[in-house]
């Protein structure tokens, strides 16, 4: 897949280009179902297929004391994109001045102009533009003077009757439902950080070494607790692991600030400084305070052992 960071570097393609425009953050199934209709459709007209999408979240420029958590970074959004077999992702930097461009202005500029669309692919409830007021409406419009097709999807339902959203995978996340949440992904949640010093605990004084993983702010977590993961290191290698997020409550008062570390099974070695990826398969249990250490590092290892029962029954 091509990857064209802004629009000076494109070259748009003789025959024309199929496009869906979108945050597409997490990639999930009801993407998948646009994708692969826009593929479909692109192949039958002999078109290359391109998805618009943005440095970061629109919300985050529009609207940034109520913009959502993300289920993707923007290197993992891509990966994933190249992974369906897009031809072609253009990521533009998303900012006031984007933001406050009109709904045709942006067709004209980025569709018709930069990427010569053929074919338009969006959610039927897409918006766009300033003050959101560009539409599926607006997009059939200028198409059909501009030489496009519009196509508004319905977005895919699942198996209880519900559209698959970003939003509900987000909230699926946040009450620690991570089963729920790979359901509709695809795939189990992913969060990717560097693996930063703690206060040394975990190794010395618990028996459990633990690699402490600075996840960015603007990343959705699961609820505390703890959760049977897999790790991924920079070499691909994967490893079974029991990982807690939360406060500590055993060593630490109401109000720490909370910590996701996560303990590799079988694992010896250094990880400190390495970027790693943590997937979570599922939630184990909330996180508890305990009257002693020995009780803690009890339940730890029990822990432990849950977790690698259930990776090792994962498919």
């Amino acid at each position: 897949m091509q990857v064209v960071r802004g629009l000076d570097d494109i070259v748009a393609p003789e025959q024309g280009s199929a496009v869906t425009i979108g945050a597409y953050d997490g990639v999930h199934l009801g993407h998948r179902h646009v994708l692969g209709l826009l593929q479909d459709m692109a192949r039958a007209r002999g078109l290359q297929t391109a998805v618009l999408t943005f440095d970061r979240h629109p919300a985050s420029v529009v609207r940034p004391e109520s913009a959502p958590l993300l289920l993707t970074d923007l290197e993992q959004k891509l990966e994933l994109l190249a992974d369906v077999g897009i031809d072609r992702t253009v990521v533009l930097t998303f900012d006031p001045a984007r933001a406050n461009e009109s709904a045709e202005d942006f067709v004209n500029e980025v569709l018709v102009g930069a990427l010569r669309a053929r074919l338009v692919v969006v959610g039927r409830d897409f918006h766009f533009g300033h003050l959101r007021q560009g539409n599926v409406a607006l997009l059939s419009d200028m198409g059909s003077r501009e030489g496009f097709d519009t196509v508004g999807v319905v977005l895919e339902d699942d198996s209880s009757g519900e559209p698959v959203s970003s939003t509900r995978i987000r909230t699926l996340v946040a009450v620690g439902d991570v089963r729920g949440a790979a359901r509709l992904l695809g795939r189990p949640h992913e969060v990717r950080g560097r693996v930063v010093r703690g206060d040394g605990r975990g190794g010395a004084a618990l028996g459990l070494p633990t690699a402490n993983l600075a996840v960015p702010p603007e990343i959705a977590l699961p609820a505390e607790g703890i959760y049977a993961c897999t790790y991924r290191r920079p070499d691909g290698a994967v490893y079974r692991a029991a990982a807690s997020y939360g406060r500590r409550p055993t060593f630490y008062a109401e109000g720490a600030l909370p910590m996701l570390e996560a303990h590799l099974i079988g694992f010896r070695g250094d990880l400190y400084g390495e970027e790693g990826q943590l997937a979570f398969v599922e939630r184990l249990r909330g996180e508890e305070r305990f009257d002693s250490v020995d009780a803690l590092v009890a339940q730890m290892r029990a822990d432990v052992e849950r977790a690698d029962a259930v990776l090792a029954q994962a498919p």
